[in-house]
């Protein structure tokens, strides 16, 4: 299993539910993991994760992989299983309904495709409302394999015990029980 924790490559101006995407940083990010993950070999599970923007760009490339390219319409080339994001938000989340729709590989890709979300309750930085609605988007658009976690009183960072949920999780998702990772 490989598992890349994203770098982070885009402009977020506003924190908040209006402000417009970075759709040309977004995809250059997601290329960045869609190449990283080209060097692994063929027989190994591929999943995405990352903190804060890196969750971020984490999640948008697995909506990449789920519709099929990156929002410049580009085919998106990486086949991955499985996306984590930890005290992030999903880029993008006003046009993924409209993305999926009408596309039978991507509506079977998001029914089918694990994803787990964390998020503090005391996160000051990425406010947890962020994580709740992408939850939330991402399910109402198709994703039926989606796992919310909130922490109370977490802040803007990770504490053992979610580590700790978020390997048991890939275990579980990724078929490896019983495997070391």
């Amino acid at each position: 299993m490989a598992l890349v924790i994203t770098a982070p490559g885009f402009d977020v101006g506003d924190l908040s539910e209006d402000a417009p995407d970075d759709l040309e940083g977004l995809d250059a990010s997601a290329t960045h993991v869609a190449n990283l993950l080209s060097t692994e070999p063929a027989d190994i599970k591929l999943g995405v994760g990352g903190f804060s923007m890196g969750a971020a760009t984490a999640l948008y490339s697995a909506t990449c992989f789920t519709v099929g390219k990156y929002g410049n319409g580009n085919p998106y080339p990486a086949n991955i299983c499985a996306a984590v994001g930890l005290s992030g938000w999903l880029p993008c989340a006003k046009t993924l309904s409209n993305k999926l729709q009408g596309v039978d590989e991507a509506t079977r890709r998001a029914q089918s495709f694990p994803v787990l979300l964390c998020h503090g309750k005391g996160d000051d930085v990425v406010p947890f409302k962020f994580g709740e609605k992408s939850s939330k988007c991402l399910s109402s658009t198709g994703f039926q394999d989606v796992t919310f976690k909130a922490y109370n009183g977490l802040g803007h960072y990770t504490i053992p015990e979610e580590m700790d949920e978020v390997c048991a999780w890939l275990m579980t998702k990724l078929g490896l029980e019983g495997n070391s990772a």
